[in-house]
């Protein structure tokens, strides 16, 4: 028998590179097919971001007040009246400063409860109902009410409760700038831990009890499980908390407006009262729009700053 009866047939030389094409167009048709679904996402960032963003930047370069046709280029003449503004650096100063400190306090004391209220206790449910109530109530409604209970006066309930037990004098809780400022982030701190105390119990009771009993068979204490079990089993849900945190309080007008009024001074005055009180409200819509590129892209550069650090978290905790 010749070598070439037992020689087995080759396949045509172009059927791989046939193969091959079928597939890459097999391929490019289903990633376009995916592709498609993201048109409608896009459509809507386009139409709600980034032309809204444009036109925006478009009217800070300009004296455009909202009334008349007759629009002036001014370039950045908005821009340097805002920051020689004491008024506006304020608002813009106090609305970082809020919603980082009540994200960082927030947090703090968030998690801490969420574990003290997940062990059994009598009444514990209602513990859990009782700190889950401040966030019912409307910011607004929260910032009256403590208005009340703060008031520099010598009236004021909290006051009233310092004189009849300690004999202090009234203390200035709204009239002094540094404790307005720190009033206002109490406050907010208050009617939020809760509400996230609770969101945190929600991953804590999806956590398996085996672990904890391994781990206290093993030896570990109290600190060693809350370290190295419920912490790293807690950061997704700390991301969400502090984005949740940071988005409210980067974008909150009530609290502040209803407990301070901005004031003493501009001392809590927030970027969102600034742009409605010292742009919108006096007709100077090219003044607010500068405002508002400006408080984007602080909060774009927070917003990256605070996805670095939940990474850097996450990868410490695991």
């Amino acid at each position: 028998m010749s070598a070439a009866t037992l020689s087995r047939p080759r396949p045509p030389s172009g059927a791989p590179v046939a193969r091959r094409r079928r597939d890459s167009s097999g391929g490019w048709r289903e990633a376009g097919a995916h592709q498609l679904f993201l048109v409608p996402v896009a459509a809507v960032f386009v139409v709600l971001f980034v032309i809204p963003l444009g036109q925006t930047f478009y009217w800070s370069l300009t004296d455009f007040t909202g009334y008349s046709d007759d629009v002036t280029f001014v370039g950045l003449e908005n821009y340097r009246t805002i920051l020689s503004d004491p008024s506006m650096t304020a608002g813009l100063s106090f609305t970082l400063l809020f919603a980082v400190g009540t994200t960082l306090l927030t947090t703090a004391i968030a998690i801490p409860l969420a574990v003290a209220l997940n062990q059994r206790f009598l009444g514990r449910n209602l513990a859990r109902s009782l700190f889950f109530f401040p966030a019912i109530p409307s910011m607004a409604v929260l910032g009256l009410v403590w208005g009340y209970i703060l008031s520099p006066l010598g009236s004021g309930v909290l006051n009233s409760v310092l004189d009849g037990t300690l004999g202090l004098g009234p203390v200035p809780w709204l009239s002094d700038a540094t404790l307005a400022k720190l009033s206002v982030v109490l406050v907010g701190v208050w009617g939020g831990a809760g509400w996230h105390a609770v969101l945190y119990l929600a991953y804590l009771q999806s956590i398996p009890a085996s672990y904890y009993e391994v781990a206290t068979i093993d030896g570990a204490d109290a600190w060693q499980r809350f370290r190295h079990i419920t912490l790293p089993l807690l950061t997704p849900a700390m991301v969400i908390s502090q984005f949740l945190l940071m988005t409210n309080g980067l974008k909150v007008f009530d609290l502040p407006y209803t407990l301070t009024n901005g004031g003493p001074g501009f001392a809590t005055q927030t970027i969102t009262q600034s742009i409605i009180v010292n742009g919108v409200g006096q007709g100077r819509y090219g003044m607010a729009s500068a405002l508002a590129v400006l408080f984007t892209l602080a909060v774009a550069a927070l917003s990256f700053s605070q996805l670095l650090v939940s990474r850097r978290i996450e990868r410490r905790v695991s």
